[in-house]
């Protein structure tokens, strides 16, 4: 018996026509001349990086293709490899490969080996060079939503790769002061190069504490205009949480940023909004971030408007 299907059986014909169109759309923008971008990482699947790149492709008519590969840690190397042979434009890099990924690289810019951290790749005919957004994307994003902490205090937990960026940046940019929270792990040692370098190559004065040290915590949280939550604590098996141990730690004249997106609103944002406080997500850190290694691809600017509305931002 030969089952026949109809139009009507599948889909209503309006339907129908989104998905054909959507597929002459799809035909026409990926050509024989697309060159290609991307975002390694694991895990990726929640990365909105892929949404906010192609909508600027699409919106400024470049010929290229934006596509997230989660990638295993004993993958890295040969990904690298790959992408040098497939002759990738760039490519963005997040958690855990941040701090790894340089040593498979040709050049590393002066920012990047300052912070030690590597989110973005660009490939110049072969030649791999790795630099860091992550620091330039926070402070604008904050510059977005009307807060300027420059000549003020901040006080941070975390010491990764995005941490790294951002302190690096906020003492380049003329933050005052920055008190740097974090357990005694493999980032340790990192941080208290991190507060070195701060305190010899800027205006800004670095200090590094243990995260149980709950009354230094909460003494410097007090004096600062800013507390920043830059770690994972707050998403996947994480969410729920929060780094603080409660909400007394926080005042309602008190900024909390997070860097984490997703989801939108942290435990740590939720109870600070309960409070009082002005708080800011890693959605335009993620934004600004990225439109700064899409300027470095394609050299052009990234259309922010029309991203931001792709993103729903």
């Amino acid at each position: 018996m030969v089952t026949r299907w109809s139009l009507s059986s599948l889909w209503d014909e309006e339907t129908f026509l989104l998905v054909y169109m959507g597929e002459i759309k799809m035909e026409k923008r990926i050509t024989g001349h697309t060159e290609l971008l991307g975002l390694i990482a694991t895990p990726i699947r929640h990365s909105k990086s892929p949404v906010m790149h192609n909508a600027a492709c699409r919106a400024l008519g470049l010929d290229y293709a934006y596509l997230a590969f989660d990638i295993q840690p004993d993958q890295l190397e040969d990904a690298v490899k790959g992408f040098k042979a497939l002759n990738v434009r760039g490519w963005n890099v997040s958690m855990p490969y941040k701090t790894s990924i340089g040593q498979y690289l040709d050049h590393i810019t002066p920012i990047a080996k300052m912070c030690g951290a590597i989110n973005t790749v660009i490939n110049d005919n072969g030649v791999l060079t790795g630099t860091i957004t992550d620091g330039t994307g926070y402070m604008t994003a904050l510059k977005d939503q009307g807060i300027d902490i420059i000549g003020k205090k901040m006080t941070i937990v975390g010491a990764g790769g995005a941490a790294t960026a951002i302190v690096m940046q906020a003492a380049l940019d003329g933050v005052k002061e920055i008190s740097i929270f974090n357990i005694k792990d493999a980032s340790w040692e990192r941080a208290l190069e991190n507060v070195e370098k701060i305190n010899s190559q800027t205006q800004c004065k670095a200090q590094l504490f243990d995260l149980n040290d709950h009354e230094t915590l909460r003494k410097e949280i007090n004096e600062s205009a800013i507390f920043t939550n830059a770690t994972n604590v707050g998403m996947g098996k994480l969410e729920g949480k929060m780094v603080l141990p409660d909400t007394s730690y926080l005042r309602n004249d008190l900024i909390v940023s997070d860097v984490i997106y997703m989801p939108e609103k942290t435990k740590l944002l939720e109870e600070a909004e309960k409070i009082g406080c002005k708080t800011i997500n890693g959605l335009g850190m993620m934004l600004y971030q990225g439109a700064a290694s899409f300027k470095l691809w394609t050299d052009k600017d990234m259309p922010i408007d029309v991203v931001k509305e792709a993103l729903d931002f």
